[in-house]
C-alpha cells in the first residue's frame, strides 16, 4: 500500500473515531458508534500491517492472534458488574504500553536524529513514559479498589500534598538530567539513569494518587484514568511518528478530561481536589453523623399494593441492581406497571455504579426504553409530586446528609432527593453503609420502607405479586 492510501485510511479512521465518540453521547446512538469505532480500529489496524516499512509479520501475528483470545474471553465471561475492573485494566495495558514504547525508543540505536530533533523526541520519550507508568499504576490501584481487593476508604498520608509537590520536582529536575545526561557524572553519559527513577516516582505518585481518593469518587477516577490512558497513546504516537496514534490519543484522552470535569461539576467538587483526594476522603474534615432511629420494613406482599396504588414512580438503581443482576426484573415491572397506565420513569445519578453511565448500560441491556430515563437534573425537581420512588441497591447517590449534615465526608454532592417523595422504598441487602462508608439518613426517615433481600429475587416475588 502507497504511504497515500495510507494517510487517507488513517484519516478515514480518524474520522470514524469522532463519530464513535459523537455517538456514544447518546443511549440512543450509542450502538453505532460503537459500530463506528470498531470500523475505524480495523482500518487502522489493516493500514498499519500493509506499511512498507512494516516487516515483523511473524511477531503481528501473534500479538493479534494473543490479544484477539483475551478480548475474546473477557468479552463472553466477564459480567456487567465486572465492566468497571475491565476498563481499569485496559486503562493499566495503555499505561504499561506506553512504557515500553518509550524504553525501546530510548534504547534504539538506528535512530539518526540529531540537535534539536532529537531534543523534541527525547521530551516525548520521557512524557510517553511518565505518563504511562503513572496510569498504569493508577489503573492497577482503581481495579484493586473497585473489585473489593483494596478498601474504598482514602489513605490520606501526613503531609501528602508536600509529598507530591516534592516528587513533582523531582520529576522536573530528572528530566533536566535525562535531557543533558554529560553535564552529571551520575549520568555516565547516559540518560537511562533518569528515566528509570522519574519511572519508580511516576508508578509511585499513581499509587499515592489513586489510593488518596475516597470509594464514592470511583467513577470520577475511571474517567481520569481514561484520560491519562489517551495521552499516553498520543505521546506513544509521537514517538512512532504515528499520525493517526496521536489523533486518536488525543481524542480520548480530551474526551476523558471533559467527562471528568462534567461529572466533578455535577458533584459540586473541583476536579483538582479529587485528584488531591478531597473528596470521600474527609475534606471537610468531619465525619457523618450516627444515623438514630428505627426502620419500617415491607414485603413483598406490601410492596406490590403499594405501586398499584400509585400514579407517578421513579426508580434510581445503583450497584446493588447491578451486583444482583436485577436490571431484566425491573424492565418487567416497569412494563407491566406502565400497561396498567402508571407513570414509570428512571432517575440516574451521574456516579451511580462504578463508571461513568454505568446504570445507563445495565438498563439498555435490560431494554428499558430511553425515553423514561432521566439525568439527575432533569428529574429532581419532580419528586415532590412522586407518589412512589424505588431505590434498588443505592446508598450514597440519595443520602440526605449530603445535603444536610456539613460534617459528612459527601457533603456538598448533589443527591437524587427521593425523600420529597410521598413513600419512599430503599432496597437493601443490610442496613450496610455504602461505598464511601456513609450511613444513610433517608432509611429511618418516617415515608420511607426498607424492602430487604437480594434485589433480583425481591423484584421477582414483587412482579410475581403484580401480576395476580
Amino acid at each position: 500500500m502507497s504511504q497515500s492510501l495510507i494517510s487517507m485510511a488513517y484519516i478515514a479512521a480518524a474520522i470514524l473515531f469522532i463519530l464513535s465518540l459523537s455517538g456514544l453521547s447518546n443511549q440512543e446512538t450509542s450502538r453505532r458508534g460503537n459500530y463506528y469505532g470498531m470500523v475505524g480500529m480495523a482500518i487502522a489496524i489493516l493500514a498499519t500491517v500493509l506499511n512498507p516499512s512494516f516487516t515483523a509479520y511473524g511477531i503481528l501475528i501473534i500479538a493479534l492472534v494473543v490479544g484477539g483470545l483475551i478480548g475474546a474471553r473477557a468479552a463472553f465471561k466477564v459480567e456487567m458488574t465486572q465492566m468497571p475492573e475491565l476498563v481499569a485494566v485496559m486503562h493499566s495495558l495503555v499505561g504499561i504500553a506506553a512504557v515500553l514504547v518509550g524504553y525501546a525508543s530510548f534504547m534504539d540505536t538506528t535512530s539518526t536524529l540529531t540537535g534539536s530533533e532529537k531534543t523534541i523526541h527525547e521530551i516525548e520519550i520521557y512524557l510517553g513514559v511518565l505518563i504511562g507508568a503513572v496510569t498504569f499504576s493508577g489503573s492497577v490501584i482503581a481495579f484493586g479498589k473497585l473489585s473489593g481487593k483494596i478498601g474504598g476508604k482514602p489513605m490520606l498520608l501526613p503531609a501528602r500534598h508536600w509529598l507530591n509537590l516534592c516528587m513533582l520536582i523531582a520529576v522536573i529536575i530528572l528530566g533536566y538530567m535525562f535531557l543533558k545526561p554529560e553535564s552529571f557524572c551520575c549520568c555516565s553519559g547516559s540518560g537511562l539513569i533518569p528515566l528509570l527513577i522519574m519511572t519508580v516516582i511516576a508508578l509511585i505518585f499513581g499509587v499515592h494518587m489513586v489510593m488518596a481518593i475516597g470509594g464514592a469518587d470511583m467513577p470520577v477516577v475511571v474517567s481520569m484514568l481514561n484520560s491519562y490512558s489517551g495521552w499516553a497513546a498520543a505521546a506513544t504516537g509521537f514517538m512512532l511518528s504515528n499520525d493517526l496514534l496521536i489523533v486518536t490519543g488525543a481524542l480520548v484522552g480530551s474526551s476523558g478530561a471533559i467527562l471528568s470535569y462534567i461529572m466533578c461539576r455535577a458533584m459540586n467538587r473541583n476536579f483538582i481536589s479529587v485528584i488531591a483526594g478531597g473528596f470521600g476522603g474527609g475534606a471537610t474534615g468531619g465525619t457523618a453523623a450516627v444515623i438514630e432511629g428505627d426502620v419500617t420494613p415491607v414485603n413483598a406482599v406490601e410492596t406490590a399494593k403499594l405501586l398499584l396504588e400509585a400514579k407517578s414512580i421513579v426508580i434510581v438503581p445503583g450497584y446493588g441492581m447491578a451486583v444482583a443482576q436485577a436490571q431484566h426484573a425491573v424492565n418487567e415491572i416497569t412494563k407491566l406497571l406502565r400497561g396498567k397506565g402508571k407513570t414509570v420513569r428512571f432517575g440516574i445519578h451521574p456516579v451511580a455504579g462504578r463508571m461513568p453511565g454505568h446504570m445507563n448500560v445495565l438498563l439498555a441491556e435490560a431494554k428499558v426504553p430511553y425515553d423514561i430515563v432521566f439525568e439527575m437534573d432533569e428529574i429532581n425537581e419532580d419528586f415532590p409530586k412522586v407518589d412512589v420512588s424505588i431505590v434498588i441497591g443505592a446508598n450514597d447517590i440519595v443520602n440526605p446528609s449530603a445535603m444536610n449534615d456539613p460534617t459528612s465526608p459527601i457533603a456538598g454532592m448533589p443527591v437524587l432527593e427521593v425523600w420529597k417523595s410521598h413513600i419512599t422504598i430503599a432496597m437493601k441487602r443490610s442496613m450496610a453503609s455504602g461505598y464511601a462508608g456513609v450511613g444513610n439518613p433517608l432509611f429511618v426517615m418516617e415515608n420511607t420502607r426498607m424492602l430487604f433481600g437480594d434485589a433480583k429475587e425481591t423484584l421477582q416475588a414483587v412482579l410475581k405479586e403484580l401480576n395476580k
